[in-house]
């Protein structure tokens, strides 16, 4: 399967899953040509670079969508369980999941693999620390204590 990295932090988790920020409308039809089905997107569609209509655009290219706006500033439990749900229940599905720059995505993937739901914690990490480290409130959300009084840092800037 190919990759598409001219899509923001694009990033393959295993051969039904990948990641990445926002992708333009072109580039779900090219997310599509890879085989994905289903698009679970935790970007609120009101942040900059979100598409206006993404939902309208997913169903023209005939996908299913998912959309778990995910507060930034406070992503909660309630969150976590509905991106387990639905991933758990794509589970037979090549799937697609973003935000706007995906690190909602690299976090949840890496306390999804934390906590023995899947994927390997190694690489889970790897990938979310190619993109970000978080802190304060994700530090929280990914059980990383000693990293919560350090403010988000990411890749190619602060790091």
């Amino acid at each position: 399967m190919s990759d598409l990295p001219e899509v923001i932090n694009w990033r393959r988790r295993d051969t039904r899953t990948t990641l990445s920020g926002q992708p333009t409308e072109a580039q779900f039809d090219q997310i599509k040509a890879l085989g994905v089905t289903h698009v679970i997107n935790l970007g609120p569609h009101t942040n900059k670079g979100a598409l206006e209509d993404q939902a309208g655009c997913l169903a023209a290219f005939g996908l299913d969508y998912t959309y778990i706006p995910v507060d930034f500033e406070n992503p909660t439990q309630e969150d976590f369980n509905a991106f387990c749900a639905t991933f758990t229940r794509t589970q037979n599905r090549v799937v697609h999941v973003h935000c706007i720059y995906n690190v909602r995505v690299s976090a949840f993937y890496y306390r999804y693999a934390l906590e023995g739901l899947g994927g390997d914690v190694n690489q889970a990490f790897e990938t979310m620390d190619g993109i970000w480290r978080p802190g304060g409130v994700w530090a929280q959300f990914i059980s990383k204590p000693e990293d919560i009084e350090h403010p988000n840092r990411y890749a190619g800037y602060d790091y």
